[in-house]
């Protein structure tokens, strides 16, 4: 089957064309040709299956008909993150070239100001984070009256962020008479009785069991100390013939601490958590995407909406938390048909961590052995500041110094309090200080 089969104009099928893609995968055949119908649908697929293109190729086709109003987008795409809000605007611009369509991208981290100045010119597509898109609507700078088409992108990971109860707002405020698309990689209950709510008799598409991981990518678990987990990353890094890497940990504080530890062991490294702001997240992954830096230490942030060519391997420092990241996280590589590996490390005290995933994705991952040099690995000095800092003693002296500053400050104000009371002193002496009773005297 060829994109020409599902229904697309001839000027989306030369943008299909320009951009190197000639057959549609699972999800984007049985998905195209119901939105093209004007029919509600839940798709669920696994991550890097293709599922943006599913319902951004059947859009572009049916905008193009239409008028565009002052803060009145006439599509709504709902996504998680930033990152991948600009994912999908990447996508409207490769392959809606050829129409004249018009797209704002509303997300947060950025001026707010660009935003509105797009939106008050009319916009064809918008493309939202909730927390934005909640925050305009409440200050009266954007309607959704005349919304004609929703679409809900990875549902599960909504519901994972606590945006389910600004969805259900947001729907409330649409046209009843609309055509509704939920995306999702799993269907839990919450999501489920969501779709039964706003969505109209949809077609259901599942084009691979919730929870499953590509079967492009080759998984490994590597059971290892938690003090050794550095050495044998990069170890791995040094002998698995890593092109490109992604490496995810759990607390954004690791993932700044792993990226420095890295660069000083000579690997070209980067980092995006999310306490970097916009620009400079947008910027880092610029750099892996030039070829900058093949090595991303990265939060869950990354672990949807970033799409690179070419990424060889994916590394769980910290095995998720979450079992559904699992699958998420892996599936930055083995994307586009390509092949990928996966490692996760597994410490003592993630065994009912990845007892979860495994119990989740139906199999238990093969455990790889890693040679001895890892772990016989010699260390450079790279924690020698963190220890300079702890063994720096305690400027005990100082402390008596503070309770005598708080007694000075504190007694004039003792004082004064007595005087507005016409109080006597403790000691019931109110004149003078008796010579021996001074200081200096008693010094």
């Amino acid at each position: 089957m060829s994109f020409a089969d599902l229904g697309l104009s001839d000027e989306l099928l030369q943008a299909v064309e320009t951009a190197g893609y000639t057959e549609p995968t699972p999800i984007q055949a049985q998905a195209i040709p119901p939105v093209l119908m004007m029919k509600d649908l839940i798709g669920i697929a696994q991550t890097g299956t293709g599922k943006t293109a599913s319902f951004v190729l059947p859009m572009i086709d049916i905008l193009a008909h239409g008028r565009r109003r002052a803060l009145m987008p006439r599509s709504l795409i709902l996504e998680p993150t930033r990152e991948l809000a600009a994912q999908v605007a990447e996508n409207f611009e490769k392959y809606g070239k050829n129409h004249d369509l018009k797209m704002a991208l509303l997300i947060g981290g950025v001026q707010m100001g660009d935003q509105l100045k797009t939106l008050s010119e009319g916009v064809d597509v918008l493309i939202a984070t909730p927390g934005r898109l909640m925050d305009l609507f409440e200050r009266g700078k954007i309607l959704l009256t005349g919304c004609e088409l929703l679409v809900i992108d990875e549902a599960d990971r909504m519901l994972d962020m606590g945006f389910i109860p600004d969805i259900e707002t947001i729907c409330s405020k649409l046209p009843v008479n609309r055509q509704t698309l939920l995306f999702s990689a799993t269907m839990p209950p919450v999501i489920k009785k969501l779709a039964d709510r706003f969505l109209s008799n949809p077609k259901y598409i599942e084009v691979a069991r919730p929870a499953t991981a590509n079967t492009n990518i080759v998984q490994h678990k590597v059971a290892v100390n938690a003090r050794k987990k550095r050495e044998v990353l990069r170890h791995l890094l040094r002998t698995d013939d890593v092109s490109t890497a992604i490496v995810f940990c759990n607390r954004k504080s690791t993932v700044r601490e792993l990226a420095k530890s890295l660069k000083r062991y000579g690997f070209a490294a980067g980092e995006i958590h999310g306490d970097m702001d916009q620009p400079a997240r947008l910027a880092e992954l610029e750099r892996f995407k030039a070829g900058d830096v093949n090595i991303l230490c990265a939060s869950d942030v990354a672990a949807r909406g970033l799409d690179v060519k070419g990424v060889s391997h994916v590394f769980n420092f910290d095995t998720p938390w979450h079992p559904d990241d699992y699958v998420h996280r892996i599936g930055r590589t083995g994307r586009g048909g390509a092949k990928g590996r996966a490692f996760t490390f597994v410490a003592p005290e993630d065994a009912e961590a990845i007892e979860n995933v495994e119990k989740l994705t139906g199999g238990a991952i093969p455990l790889f052995e890693f040679s001895a040099q890892a772990e016989s690995e010699e260390p450079v000095r790279e924690e020698a500041p963190v220890r300079e800092k702890r063994e720096r003693k305690p400027q005990r002296e100082k402390a008596p110094a503070k309770e005598t500053r708080k007694e000075t400050a504190d007694e004039p104000a003792r004082s004064r309090r007595r005087e507005r009371e016409h109080e006597p002193a403790d000691d019931g002496w109110n004149g003078p200080v008796p010579e021996f009773l001074s200081v200096s005297a008693i010094a």
